[in-house]
């Protein structure tokens, strides 16, 4: 399986790839929404591991921008954020999934489902 991170910060994309590194054969970072297109274009992951918020494109915005081009992208939410209108829009954008921070094992509970 290949994963892509789209998280700011450095220690919790750390987190994040230890926690999900012994299910993924191949595992991708960046750290912005703006960048997150791209990243997506050149490494074509199985799945998405996208953050909400970040400097200059949020993780919504993102991941609109990757299921418009690519609507099999599987992307999954993995957030601080709790608000009900963030997991709609969340949804509304392609994300199939959304994973507190809190509960990083549940991210790998569910990419283990799969």
């Amino acid at each position: 399986m290949k994963l892509l991170i789209v998280e700011d910060s450095p220690s919790v994309r750390r987190v994040i790839r230890s926690i999900v590194a012994t299910l993924a054969d191949e595992v991708y970072e960046c750290e912005d929404g703006a960048e997150a297109l791209t990243a997506y274009v050149a490494h074509k992951p199985d799945w998405v591991l996208m953050d909400i918020a970040m400097k200059n494109v949020n993780g919504i915005t993102a991941t609109k921008l990757i299921t418009d081009q690519y609507p099999d992208a599987k992307i999954i939410i993995v957030t601080n954020f709790d608000e009900t209108d963030l997991r709609e829009s969340a949804l509304q954008a392609g994300a199939c999934g959304y994973v507190l921070k809190e509960n990083l094992f549940e991210l790998r509970r569910l990419l283990q489902d799969i």
